[in-house]
């Protein structure tokens, strides 16, 4: 199995050793202050219930968590901040890669992300993900899970220096953006599973969400 830990760490030397130090500072008090915020702690935990969701894919199919669930015996939903984001592309690539083993344990994948529908189809022709890409639009279910925030002005410059304007991508006005969380829930829409963390360059254990399967 591939270490997806080995290549964020990886990933995040590389990203270092490139972007000017302004930066690479901003970025690191963007996540300390997040965290100083509490941003995510209350989001769903195990034993908690999640809300059901409709959202459309890249095809513009509408995909419902009650149905999923009633075809599966789980369902894992994974947040990701949109394809302009190195590291989520990582994650969703991993989550690929073990995508029979989900299957194999009777269990669906989809993953969310605020970005509008045509930015998915062209991060999935790049990457051809065999799961649905799900459009949130303005983080609406997101927000549902307390896991969307506002991305701070400071860091919105820096972004946009980089060419990512998130405006262009979620088709609206607002900076927000979930955290990369992961749930798992049950039939009973019970949570059996998270992982939350407001530092984007860290995510979920592969190997601890299928053995929560």
């Amino acid at each position: 199995m591939i270490n997806l830990n080995n290549l964020l760490h990886n990933l995040k030397l590389q990203l270092s050793a490139q972007l000017p130090e302004a930066i690479n500072t901003a970025f690191e008090e963007s996540i300390h202050d997040l965290k100083k915020q509490r941003i995510g702690e209350s989001a769903h935990k195990p034993g908690d219930t999640l809300p059901s969701f409709t959202l459309p894919n890249t095809k513009g199919e509408l995909i419902n968590s009650d149905q999923l669930l009633l075809e599966n015996d789980k369902l894992i939903i994974a947040f990701f901040r949109g394809g302009w984001c190195p590291y989520c592309n990582l994650e969703l690539k991993a989550l690929h890669d073990v995508l029979p083993q989900i299957k194999a344990k009777k269990a669906a994948l989809v993953a969310i992300s605020p970005q509008l529908i045509e930015k998915s189809v062209s991060m999935s022709a790049d990457n051809p993900f065999t799961f649905d890409i799900l459009w949130d639009k303005n983080n609406k279910y997101a927000k549902e899970l307390n896991i969307a925030f506002d991305l701070q002005a400071s860091v919105v410059r820096y972004y946009q220096q980089l060419g990512i304007h998130l405006g262009e991508y979620n088709g609206n006005e607002e900076n927000s953006l979930p955290i990369p969380a992961v749930f798992v829930m049950d039939k009973n829409k019970t949570v059996t599973f998270s992982f939350i963390d407001a530092d984007y360059t860290e995510r979920v254990n592969i190997e601890e969400l299928l053995n929560s399967l």
